[in-house]
């Protein structure tokens, strides 16, 4: 996931971003830590306080597949939809 890279680049600490979507701070680093697998209700909520789409909390996809950041199941995705 590429939530730290987007707290970086918005200036925004973990703990400012724990305290806007009520969480803890240590809470927030293992939802989103490499073996983190938070819900998608709280990664919408990360995604609205950091003003970016969900999409974007994940690594860019490689010709069209990305990968699960659970189980590393190769996803396709579908630009028509």
């Amino acid at each position: 996931m590429r939530i730290k890279e987007i707290l970086r680049e918005k200036g925004i600490t973990a703990k400012e971003l724990a305290s806007t979507i009520g969480m803890t701070e240590t809470g927030l680093s293992i939802a989103i830590s490499e073996n983190g697998n938070p819900p998608l209700k709280r990664l919408e909520q990360i995604a609205t306080a950091l003003g970016v789409p969900v999409t974007d909390l994940f690594d860019k996809p490689t010709n069209g597949v990305i990968h699960c950041p659970n189980c590393g199941k190769e996803i396709k995705l579908n630009p028509e939809v």
